[in-house]
């Protein structure tokens, strides 16, 4: 056998392995990465006014802290999957709709201000958790809440579908505290009813009245009050029993809170002008958010 002849005959060779690899590499595939080889789209599920986890800058394109591990595991998927040119396509979604929508197939994953809890563990799986919150109170400095029996007979707004909606709703009735409870689409629309005058406060995760305080007008004016009375752990979700794709995202977001970059995301988000209009959240890391980047994990605070 001639050298051209055996160089074709082990380039043939080479590539019935590569071939048949990459074969075997398809069958062993499995819930959403199998989904996302076989149609070349992956598809993110995002929030459109969860500042400064996941919203819109003037040109529509999704940014945030959140959006941040999004787009690692975005590369992590292209890195495992060898698909370098892999379509990204983008979903908004709301508190309410979220969980059916990844459930029937909608989306593939979403990274956002999810709270992960016992109850949507029953629906969905979470990821190694992003962010820790506490629920608290927004209101105007001159309003003289303090704390939530300040809240008495008087109206509270809050975002329909979120944990919080659940909480002050049992609250009111444990506590007998008769208020009225104004739910709204989105953390957007709660400011903007206590900003009208329509409720005194907005009940939320700290950090996200941070994110409504720095949107308004006279950030000056507006508090954030109360004594927390939940703590809560973010994490993206993804569908229930797809271990293999779960760990591809918990391994994306521990590689990033172990190597610095989580860090400087929260520097980012929370203590510098963001756009679009370079408002800041002034948001100091808490002593949780440093021991969870020295020890990534999935638990639930609730």
């Amino acid at each position: 056998m001639t050298l051209k002849k055996t160089l074709l005959s082990a380039l043939a060779a080479l590539l019935l392995l590569a071939t048949a690899h990459t074969a075997s590499q398809a069958e062993e595939l499995t819930g959403t990465l199998k989904k996302i080889k076989e149609t070349g789209v992956i598809t993110m599920g995002h929030r459109e006014s969860s500042v400064p986890f996941s919203y819109y800058d003037l040109q529509q394109n999704v940014i945030g802290y959140s959006q941040d591990y999004s787009n690692k595991i975005v590369e992590a998927v292209k890195k495992q999957l060898n698909m370098p040119n892999l379509k990204v396509r983008f979903v908004p979604i709301t508190s309410q709709n979220r969980i059916p929508l990844l459930q029937n197939g909608t989306y593939d994953f979403e990274c956002g201000s999810t709270t992960n809890n016992a109850d949507r563990q029953q629906q969905v799986d979470f990821s190694n958790t992003l962010f820790i919150v506490g629920t608290r109170l927004l209101t105007h400095k001159d309003s003289g809440i303090k704390d939530f029996d300040d809240l008495k007979g008087k109206n509270v707004a809050v975002t329909a579908g979120t944990t919080s909606e659940m909480l002050l709703n049992k609250m009111n009735d444990e506590k007998k505290l008769g208020i009225s409870i104004i739910s709204t689409k989105d953390h957007g629309d709660s400011f903007r009813t206590v900003e009208s005058g329509r409720a005194v406060a907005f009940f939320i995760d700290d950090a996200l009245l941070a994110g409504e305080r720095a949107k308004a007008k006279k950030p000056a004016e507006w508090v954030i009050v109360g004594t927390p009375q939940s703590f809560e752990a973010y994490g993206c979700m993804v569908r229930k029993g797809d271990t293999a794709f779960k760990k591809l995202v918990d391994d994306a977001i521990a590689e990033l809170q172990l190597n610095g970059e989580a860090e400087t995301a929260y520097t980012r988000w929370f203590k510098q002008p963001i756009p679009p209009k370079g408002m800041n959240m002034d948001f100091d890391m808490s002593d949780e958010m440093k021991n969870l980047f020295k020890a990534p994990n999935d638990k639930a605070l609730n």
